[in-house]
């Protein structure tokens, strides 16, 4: 039985079809790494009199400010030289990934993607939602004619939630639905309540300010049909 790869899933690209292929790395990490900070902000406990804090305390009091995003950093490795091509470049697989760090034609979405990266089934690291916030190329092996040929790439992928879409909710309400892709708010409320122009009240029970920059896989809140009246 073949090794999985490890396979990243741009979102797609109306402007540019190619985009939405899926990008399976050439030889799978030896190692991977998941960092997350956690922010707790000292309150600093004051002397009775009001001074600074108290010098009796090994160390001030602190209040939970909120979670960062995780960091899921890959290194990366490929080697073309063993390739059957009459120019071969090891550019010409790299730089899929460097295209993870373009902003898209798309007029809605004037970013990078965001991606969903798999690897080893469904775990508490994967799939791994994130996008590219940083990216270090190495060319390590070169033909006569200056062509690169091995290169190592270190790739982070920030994690991205998008509105509405937070890992602490584990189960869907009756009363909500995943967003699937493609999807608009103008259809489901059509699906849901017959009537698209109610894709407003989905909008404010989800707090979602632009209905245009919304992510496949998030979940939605769908009110009650005598909240749309």
């Amino acid at each position: 039985m073949a090794l999985a790869k490890l396979t990243i899933y741009p979102e797609p690209d109306p402007q540019d079809p190619r985009a939405d292929t899926a990008i399976a790395v050439m030889f799978n990490p030896t190692t991977y790494s998941i960092s997350k900070t956690v922010g707790w902000r000292p309150t600093g406990s004051r002397t009775p009199r009001g001074g600074g804090r108290d010098a009796r305390a090994n160390a001030p009091t602190a209040s939970f400010g909120g979670g960062d995003a995780r960091q899921l950093s890959l290194e990366l490795f490929y080697d073309v030289t063993d390739s059957t091509s009459a120019q071969p470049d090891v550019r010409g697989q790299t730089d899929r990934i460097v295209q993870l760090t373009r902003i898209r034609r798309d007029p809605q979405k004037q970013r990078p993607p965001v991606c969903r990266i798999e690897w080893g089934g469904k775990s508490a690291d994967f799939p791994f939602t994130g996008t590219v916030t940083s990216l270090h190329q190495q060319f390590l092996l070169f033909h006569e004619s200056g062509r690169p040929l091995r290169a190592t790439l270190q790739v982070t992928f920030s994690e991205f939630l998008a509105l509405g879409d937070d890992p602490r909710t584990t189960q869907l309400e009756p009363s909500a639905r995943v967003l699937r892709q493609r999807e608009t708010l103008a259809g489901i409320a059509a699906e849901a309540y017959g009537d698209p122009a109610a894709w407003r009240t989905i909008a404010r029970a989800n707090g979602i300010e632009n209905p245009f920059e919304l992510a496949a896989g998030i979940r939605l809140a769908l009110p009650k049909p005598d909240a749309t009246r």
